[in-house]
């Protein structure tokens, strides 16, 4: 039976040491990082490339049938809209050379009228189901890309999350993969009916009165130009928004998340008036991009009335002439609102548009992008073949070979600073032994943990397992046959039983309610996991926070347990309990840790008495190997004075 760890309880020798700032000294540097990396200057935002309105236009290709079928029905409704104002011009003639007779104008009205009735209600049917075809089109691109979008972001190595914002992944998820889907198949439809509607609203006029439509449409050159004009501008403002707003949510789930922190610090009133910052800059680009529109809106309903009262103008003199009759001109009156309004409907579409393409270059970054570590096995190879082929049964020994590595700072896009923490680190973990980790703050125990489980890569030297480098494995069989306990455990907001089942070794196993209860008696978790109000079925809050410290390590311990894994991994996951909870979780694990080989990132020295091996990190190195016993008997060594500073 191996020996992890003893069941000491009551001591508290880091806490002592360490103050409350310090150890969170991590959690700050980190605040402050981010901070830098939002202020810090953005690259220029690239024009959209043909190359980009082909992809984006590729992306609608699975849904070819329902967008032309819906642009036919488009067709339909629109040349129906269209007719309206020529049959309200027939109409008004019909009542002015008939108002005499009464039962001519009878006839005639009831006659024309069932006639558009019919084909109002065959435009009505068309254009509802134009909107459903494209709306459900639509709907199924924004699908596709945002698990496009997901899947690649999700197996992205571990230091592009910590180089990327949530805020920003999460916007460009829902957000842009929206407004993408909506430029394709809602945008593209509305652009295609004021384009038509224009087209033939301007042929119309031409047809009733070409002499009037020469008048009229001499407005419409410097109304079209003004419209592209204040399309683009609109797009640099939207643009400008969208960065804004990514931002003021960012800070806000920042808040959100880490709210016991601004509690604690008392720091709601600053949080308050920062946050009000982010949406006052919000509200300035808003508001000049309201100005422009105030001045475009303005400039085209003024040349629209003009428009009207040049109409009117001429066409009463036209009229006094016989030249024109009473439904002619109201016929063309209403084209020319029709002109009018679409001209403003194709200065949305391209404004839209191009908003659309500025939120796909931003996804294509993302889709585009290929992981410098798989998160997912290679091709053509699985994790049975994996086992098979390369290892059979894992024995569990590890080695790490003249291992240097060094953490990327800095955002993504900018120069990327290094910081050093190993250089030729060399350490064996025999199979079936259990070899804590100490060191100085700061040394890199956990980093040891993240290497084994090939989060990163060393820069230079290696990771084997059992003889093999682990960057030839199957990613997804190497991180199955680890089992990892954290000091501070990520529970899923779902139910406990949910959270034990996540730590199945492969997303095809099954795992019952007996393996569930099992594992969770093995981790001393059954006994309070019964007494909650659902039982096993009690949802845990996000991150788990409606249990304490104790009950998660608990259940973290027991998700590990349904892995099986050959090695475990843990990262002090008792220095934050209190004595009971410190006994129960010492104890779950000396009962997980038989027949595994274990290496424990060690925070509390005192815990690791009876490990088999002890391994000291100091200067990005291995400075001391050995037992317990053999450690203390150096009285100038690395070890001994941990061990000193702590029973201050």
């Amino acid at each position: 039976m191996l020996r992890l760890l003893p069941t000491l309880r009551g001591q508290r020798c880091l806490h002592q040491q360490q103050s409350w700032h310090q150890r969170h000294r991590q959690d700050l540097l980190f605040f402050c990082r981010r901070q830098l990396q939002s202020s810090a200057p953005q690259p220029p935002k690239q024009r959209p490339r043909l190359s980009d309105i082909r992809r984006l236009a590729a992306q609608s290709r699975p849904e070819r049938r329902h967008i032309l079928a819906g642009i036919g029905l488009l067709a339909i409704s629109s040349g129906i809209t269209v007719s309206l104002p020529f049959f309200i011009g027939r109409i008004v003639d019909v009542i002015d050379s008939e108002k005499d007779d009464k039962a001519a104008l009878s006839r005639s009205l009831t006659r024309i009228s069932a006639g558009l009735a019919g084909l109002f209600l065959l435009g009505g049917a068309a254009n509802a189901a134009r909107v459903y075809l494209m709306r459900s089109a639509g709907q199924r691109i924004i699908k596709r890309m945002r698990d496009a979008v997901y899947s690649s972001t999700l197996t992205q190595e571990i230091a592009f999350f910590d180089r990327s914002r949530t805020g920003e992944l999460v916007n460009r998820l829902s957000a842009d993969t929206a407004l993408v889907g909506e430029s394709l198949t809602l945008n593209v439809a509305d652009g295609i009916r004021s384009t038509f509607m224009a087209v033939a609203s301007v042929g119309m006029m031409i047809y009733v009165c070409p002499r009037l439509a020469a008048v009229s449409l001499a407005v419409v050159p410097p109304v079209a130009v003004l419209a592209v004009v204040y399309g683009r501008y609109v797009k640099r403002i939207t643009l400008q928004v969208q960065d804004r707003l990514a931002a003021a949510t960012q800070l806000a789930e920042e808040r959100f998340s880490g709210i016991r922190t601004v509690r604690a610090f008392a720091k709601e009133a600053h949080e308050i008036r920062s946050y009000s910052q982010e949406t006052q800059s919000v509200y300035l680009v808003t508001l000049n991009e309201a100005k422009a529109r105030a001045a475009f809106f303005g400039s085209v309903t003024a040349a629209g009335n003009l428009v009207v009262l040049c109409v009117l103008y001429s066409g009463g003199l036209m009229m006094s002439d016989g030249r024109l009759s009473v439904g002619n001109l109201s016929a063309f009156l209403l084209y020319a609102v029709y002109v009018g309004v679409s001209i403003n409907g194709v200065s949305s579409f391209y404004s839209d548009l191009m908003r659309g393409l500025g939120a796909s270059q931003r996804l294509w970054q993302l889709i585009d992008r290929q992981p410098l570590i798989p998160a997912l096995p290679v091709a053509g190879q699985s994790a049975a073949s994996a086992t098979d082929s390369r290892l059979g049964r894992v024995r569990g020994e590890i080695k790490f070979e003249r291992v240097a590595f060094s953490y990327c700072g800095g955002g993504l896009g900018e120069e990327a600073a290094r910081l050093q923490l190993f250089h030729g680190l060399d350490l064996t973990v025999p199979a079936g032994a259990s070899v804590a980790i100490v060191g100085p703050s700061g040394s890199g125990k956990s980093t040891l943990g993240h290497l084994l489980m090939r989060f990163y890569d060393p820069d230079q030297g290696f990771v084997r397992l059992d003889g093999v480098d682990i960057r030839t494995l199957d990613p997804v069989w190497l991180r199955n046959q680890i089992g990892c306990v954290p000091q501070e455990p990520m529970l899923f907001s779902c139910s406990v039983a949910d959270n034990i089942r996540y730590g199945a070794a492969l997303s095809s196993t099954t795992v019952s309610q007996a393996d569930v209860e099992a594992a969770a008696r093995l981790a001393n978790a059954h006994g309070f996991v019964s007494a909650l109000p659902q039982g096993y079925d009690t949802l845990v809050g996000e991150r788990g926070v409606l249990l304490s410290g104790g009950q998660r390590q608990r259940v973290a311990i027991a998700r590990a347990i349904v892995k099986n894994p050959r090695v475990l991994l843990l990262d002090e996951a008792t220095s934050a309990l209190d004595a009971e909870s410190e006994y129960l979780v010492h104890d779950a694990l000396l009962k997980v840790a038989k027949g595994r080989t274990v290496i424990t990132i060690a925070h509390r020295l005192s815990t690791i008495r009876t490990a088999d091996l002890i391994g000291v990190l100091s200067d990005g190195r291995l400075a001391e190997l050995g037992s317990y016993v053999e450690l203390m008997a150096r009285p100038n060594g690395v070890f001994r004075r941990l061990i000193d500073r702590q029973t201050l």
